[in-house]
């Protein structure tokens, strides 16, 4: 039977021509003309208290710039996905990285004088039916403007950043673009790009994963002065900004840009730290199962005996949009869409970035999902959560620009909600015992994930910033800082730690999400909830989920939970639960393996 999805996306249609014509680089001169000139505009006419109608227009001009920007971003970002050795690319991203600073200026420039809006100007502004919709985030803004420096300070800092903050991000990419992991296949020596080998850490047999294993933290370890090097300057960085700005806490920037409050925060990782013992069972369980005493870092991923269940593409394409159905016609619908308009790039091939994504395109309406899929449980699984996080692009797509801003902790809730309705399917379609096993082991796995891994990244990154107030952390001190977290972490119930962790994991030196990490475990904390109260409700809860992901760009996650869902995040109890049902799995995977 032929194929019938493509495992390669489709770009051209966005940009006619890719980067070797001219319709990226005719929107790209058009941006770098128009931002500034609106800019410059809007500094003239400071001395004049604008109109009712002169603010309409202006918000509506910054808007339209953001979205033409973050089609381009989007596209960028999918050329070096799609292959990381490409120059031009990467030439294409430093102007890219301009043209995102210049934006930055104009909307600094457009907060400052938001601050200094009257407040009978501004809530007349809102009430006009174009504005109503980012009124909440006009306020937003009003509010970051009084919380940050002056306009012409903040203008400074962004135009600084680009050959200073975002440069080393680019620079880690750079470097990590071209470490190959060597090891041994079918005995002979091959080189593994960084995602290549990270697959490998999930290979069946153990002494693959553990000479892999050894290479890989060999190849960080050889770059460790330098990617300390770079941590330092971000880390340092961002102190001295915080500081001219007044913020004594680091957590500042990351809360309020994730809309949350700290008092959240604290009660999500308070009943994270009270299911350690539950996590705990699991992970002595595998350990037996796989015939070892504990586990090391390089078994978490290891799959058990009985999931040897291969999908082809089409097979998982075709599962998805199966199940999908069982929730809501309307994701069937959309994840079909995204199959046969090739908006997904699944090929196993070198040169490839590792990991996975979706980004979003949102003057053509469209979304874009990268992966390497092989064929596993594992990948099926990825596929689903990127499709949740299009449908969630999908139904915003409609919204003014700035509404779309939704923040990175509820940017897995869809994602994370698509996961769990495929995980469920495949774990209700076992047909042995042995599957059921692995495929819980599977499902547990993502929890450690969340529960453990993320939250060993969190206390890894607050305890370095508070070393990096005293001076350079050196990178021996970085793998102790790292290591001791992940001791923590984990309960000590690992034979082996991964040291080098802080080097090989990219969120770490993210120039645009800083503390890349706790929004992970809200989200999927966040989103088992959601999907929880879906199962209890049954059918009628899928036209309430989709009026949930349309709010996440223009409500606080404390409203947002108590509007749709009743739940007061701020307190134990939202948590306690989601916590249950994400680790109900435990009880049925201790009894199968007795």
């Amino acid at each position: 039977m032929p194929q019938q999805y493509a495992q390669t996306w489709e770009l051209d249609s966005l940009f006619v021509g890719g980067n070797r014509r001219t319709g990226l680089l005719s929107e790209m001169n058009r941006l770098t003309a128009e931002i500034p000139a609106l800019k410059t505009a809007f500094q003239e006419s400071a001395e004049k208290e604008k109109t009712e109608r002169e603010w309409i227009n202006l918000l509506e001009k910054v808007q339209d710039l953001e979205k033409r920007l973050t089609e381009v971003w989007s596209y960028i970002h999918c050329l070096l996905a799609q292959n990381t050795t490409d120059e031009q690319a990467l030439i294409l991203s430093g102007k890219n990285e301009q043209l995102l600073a210049e934006l930055q200026t104009l909307k600094v420039l457009l907060e400052s004088r938001l601050a200094e809006v009257p407040d009978e100007l501004l809530e007349r502004v809102c009430q006009d039916e174009r504005i109503k919709p980012i009124a909440f985030n006009l306020y937003e803004m009003r509010g970051r403007a009084q919380d940050r420096m002056s306009g012409s300070l903040e203008t400074l800092a962004s135009y600084l950043s680009v050959d200073g903050y975002h440069a080393w991000g680019e620079l880690y990419n750079s470097v990590v673009s071209r470490i190959q992991i060597p090891v041994e296949k079918n005995g002979e020596k091959v080189n593994l790009s960084v995602s290549q080998a990270a697959n490998q850490l999930s290979h069946p047999d153990r002494s693959v994963r553990q000479a892999v294993f050894a290479e890989w933290e060999r190849a960080w370890q050889k770059e460790a002065g330098l990617f300390s090097a770079i941590l330092n300057h971000l880390a340092g960085f961002r102190l001295q900004l915080y500081k001219q700005r007044g913020w004594e806490d680091v957590l500042h920037e990351p809360l309020a840009e994730n809309r949350m409050r700290r008092e959240t925060l604290e009660a999500m990782w308070s009943v994270v730290e009270e299911s350690k013992s539950v996590l705990g069972n699991y992970l002595q369980r595998k350990a037996r199962l796989l015939g070892l005493p504990k586990l090391s870092w390089y078994d978490l991923s290891a799959p058990l005996p009985g999931e040897n269940r291969k999908f082809t593409f089409d097979e998982a394409a075709r599962f998805i949009i199966d199940h999908f159905a069982d929730f809501s016609p309307d994701l069937a619908r959309f994840a079909e869409s995204a199959f046969s308009r090739r908006w997904i790039e699944a090929e196993d091939r070198p040169h490839k970035r590792a990991g996975g994504f979706c980004t979003s395109f949102p003057v053509s309406g469209e979304t874009r999902i990268f992966m390497t899929f092989a064929g596993t449980t594992d990948n099926l699984s990825t596929l689903a959560h990127e499709l949740g996080h299009a449908y969630h692009e999908h139904v915003i797509k409609d919204l003014p620009m700035f509404a779309q801003n939704y923040a990175m902790n509820v940017a897995e809730t869809a994602s994370t909600f698509a996961e769990f309705i495929v995980s469920d399917a495949v774990l209700k379609k076992a047909q042995t015992k042995e599957q059921k096993i692995a495929l819980l082991d599977q499902r547990l796995r993502i929890g450690v994930s969340y529960l453990c891994d993320i939250h060993s990244r969190f206390l890894f990154e607050t305890r370095f910033y508070d070393a990096r107030r005293q001076g350079l952390v050196q990178a021996e001190e970085l793998c102790r800082i790292m290591e001791e977290a992940q001791r923590e972490s984990f309960r000590d119930l690992l034979a082996e730690y991964h040291p080098h962790f802080w080097a090989s994991k990219l969120h770490f030196y993210d120039t645009h999400f800083p503390f890349y990490n706790f929004p992970y475990t809200f989200g999927f904390l966040f989103s088992t909830g959601i999907y929880a109260q879906a199962r209890q409700e049954g059918d009628g809860f899928a036209r309430r989920y989709v009026q949930l992901l349309r709010d996440t760009g223009r409500m606080n996650v404390e409203d947002l939970a108590r509007k749709h869902l009743g739940a007061d995040l701020t307190k134990p109890d939202f948590w306690r639960k989601a916590v249950e049902f994400a680790l109900q799995d435990v009880k049925e995977f201790l009894l199968l393996t007795e």
